[in-house]
């Protein structure tokens, strides 16, 4: 393990975490938009996709068996930010521009399928997240500072 290898892990877990809330401030952001650009539909709520980024190999070369088995992971990564399948919220609304005409939905306006309770509920999470990742690299900065102390005492 590297000097600065808890610094490059926490980096990639502060900027996995960015995107979250980025993602999440846009959800909270169209939660009453009824018709979006690109198919003329109701906003889908977005989702961010982690997973760990992991340098990890079955396979063992005959001359130095540990070269590729790392031990451990090396941060996150944001594999991808998926809609969600989740139904729209029904809201009966006759006089809405965007009220369904015909159907057995007749007079219903179709709205974003984001929940605010459950918004806030990952935008806590993720915010924990990052100042734990910042944290992170702040203890390992101060570790450095105190080896370098110690260096030149010695």
């Amino acid at each position: 393990m590297g000097m600065f290898t808890s610094i490059n892990i926490a980096g990639t877990g502060l900027s996995a975490q960015r995107l979250k809330l980025d993602v999440i401030a846009d959800n909270l952001a169209n939660i009453n938009t009824t018709r979006n650009a690109y198919d003329n539909g109701p906003y889908r709520r977005k989702q961010v996709v982690m997973t760990p980024i992991n340098l990890r190999s079955n396979w063992r070369a005959p001359i130095f068996p540990l070269g590729l088995d790392t031990g451990m992971g090396r941060g996150v990564k944001v594999l991808k930010i998926t809609e969600d399948k989740r139904p729209f919220r029904l809201v009966y609304d006759p006089t809405h521009p965007d009220a369904i005409q015909i159907g057995p939905k007749k007079g219903y306006v179709e709205y974003p399928n984001v929940n605010i309770v459950e918004e806030i509920t990952d935008m806590i999470s993720a915010s924990r997240a990052y100042e734990a990742n910042a944290q992170v690299i702040q203890s390992s900065k101060q570790m450095f500072q105190k080896a370098l102390e110690i260096g030149r005492l010695a």
